[in-house]
């Protein structure tokens, strides 16, 4: 590893931190309905992984007659909400300054389509004078048992590309480029040692994913240069519903050894 110990143990108090702001997010999102959405419906959840764009206020309004459905208030870098279920259709997902007015221009906006019976998850990245939205989406097909499924999300600006091995050398992502998803794979749950590796930047992080768990590993910027993982649980368990972000953990990082390795190598889409 080319960082020292010492600024390791200063990033995860600086991931700590991401984790407590990541549940002050919870206030302002609405709880997941205890069933699956109906026939007519789908979730959205929202993530803010810019890490120089300050606090923001997000909008979602329905691009038919354009009116504030919810809004989340002073979002911050390495928040990532809840689901929120809305009716199938087009809708507007808006960034302002934190404690704006309803008038004021958005710094970012992005139209997302929420299909009947899927999830999504769309995402501010890149640096702010480059600032970014893209809608991932998320399939929440059960693993089988025992297992996990996970995918990465490359939100990283501290490089152009990141590859991410477990500790024992097996490869799980190659040059994930900023702003990609990789498919989901499936692993055996436990917990996990994973390598970062961009450009001259190495670093680790640990991961424990549940057995019948889905989940998101966000790639992210440290205070002081380096890269981490924000690990983030899609659904919990087999057959829940989606429950991501605060409501199941965001932003938890584990501190264990690895206990299993897989030989399924992600692909960016």
């Amino acid at each position: 590893m080319n960082h020292t110990t010492t600024s390791r143990t200063a990033r995860r108090s600086a991931f700590a931190l991401i984790a407590a702001t990541a549940v002050a997010l919870g206030a302002f999102v609405a709880a997941p309905a205890s069933a699956a959405p109906g026939d007519d419906a789908g979730w959205l959840r929202l993530g803010h992984l810019s890490p120089d764009t300050k606090s923001v206020d997000v909008r979602v309004a329905a691009v038919s007659g354009g009116s504030t459905l919810f809004e989340l208030k002073g979002v911050d870098y390495g928040d990532v909400s809840t689901y929120s279920e809305l009716p199938s259709g087009s809708y507007t997902v808006s960034m302002v300054p934190a404690g704006a007015s309803m008038a004021t221009a958005p710094v970012i906006s992005a139209t997302v389509q929420i299909a009947d019976d899927t999830a999504t998850t769309v995402a501010a990245y890149g640096p702010s004078d480059e600032l970014q939205v893209k809608a991932f989406a998320d399939d929440l097909t059960q693993p089988a048992a025992g297992n996990a499924r996970i995918r990465l999300v490359q939100a990283s600006t501290m490089t152009s590309t990141v590859d991410v091995s477990t500790s024992t050398g097996e490869p799980i992502a190659r040059a994930a480029r900023a702003g990609s998803a990789t498919s989901y794979a499936e692993i055996p749950a436990g917990d996990w040692t994973l390598e970062l590796t961009g450009g001259s930047i190495e670093d680790e992080a640990q991961v424990s994913v549940a057995s019948g768990s889905v989940s998101t590993l966000f790639v992210l910027d440290t205070a002081d240069g380096g890269l981490t993982i924000l690990p983030i649980v899609d659904s919990a368990s087999v057959g829940s519903v989606p429950e991501g972000g605060v409501a199941t953990g965001g932003g938890w990082l584990a501190q264990h050894e690895v206990t299993a390795v897989t030989r399924t190598l992600w692909k960016a889409v």
